[in-house]
């Protein structure tokens, strides 16, 4: 695979983030309804009150992370950009062959998501992004990497390592190089597609650190602008 590839993918996901959803959308600084997604820092000094998702939260932003517009547009421009690489070249092109690359790249989303929230459950960790309380690009940044391998755990959601976050990527497309690709990929080329995916990841967290688009887009329905339970004027537009 080209290296432009992953690249494109990268920057496609950050724009992503950034598209308006419909207006009645609303963001909840102070509620305990948030969206799964990744893990974050918080620093020692920010006077933030943790509250960990419930149930219902979860399993709601499972569908949407799963099978909601993120994932389905994702998989059309990862599509067009397979398409033009001829990717795999036994789909050939024309309408079948993108129907092909369009259907294996929402099914690895899927798998992807599903594997995340499943293991996180099994695990009893919080995978939800929550912006950086921190100032300045570099910081904000480091924090957005580092959170693609972290979750939170406990009432008190300190950060540990997050096993699901590393694993989920890698799951998605093993699962499509035995599930669907053709016979001549291998797990070679599984572990090749997942770290692309783990790029994905670290793309779309930057863009919800610094991509704020306001109280009335998808990052709000997803209560990703500000910090879980975060105090209003705490949180970092």
């Amino acid at each position: 695979m080209k290296m432009r590839k992953p690249m494109l993918l990268f920057l496609a996901i950050a724009c992503l983030a950034a598209l308006p959803a419909p207006a009645k959308a609303q963001g909840v600084a102070h509620s305990s309804d948030s969206s799964d997604t990744a893990a974050v820092t918080v620093p020692a000094h920010a006077d933030l009150t943790y509250i960990r998702p419930t149930d219902k939260t979860r399993l709601r932003n499972y569908v949407f992370d799963a099978f909601g517009p993120y994932p389905i547009v994702g998989a059309a421009l990862a599509a067009g950009i397979n398409q033009a690489d001829n990717t795999p070249p036994e789909w050939r092109q024309g309408a079948a062959g993108y129907g092909k690359r369009f259907g294996s790249d929402f099914g690895i989303a899927a798998v992807t998501i599903t594997t995340r929230y499943a293991l996180a459950r099994a695990f009893r960790e919080d995978t939800l992004y929550y912006r950086c309380e921190c100032k300045g690009v570099f910081p904000r940044l480091r924090h957005a990497v580092i959170s693609t391998f972290t979750g939170r755990r406990g009432d008190d959601g300190h950060r540990v390592f997050s096993f699901s976050a590393l694993v989920a990527p890698y799951a998605g497309t093993m699962t499509a190089v035995y599930g669907w690709y053709p016979e001549r990929y291998t797990a070679k080329d599984g572990f090749r597609m997942g770290n692309y995916s783990l790029l994905g990841y670290v793309g779309g967290n930057v863009a919800l650190e610094f991509l704020y688009s306001g109280p009335h887009s998808l990052l709000s329905r997803m209560h990703l602008n500000n910090g879980h339970g975060a105090p209003a004027q705490g949180s970092n537009p």
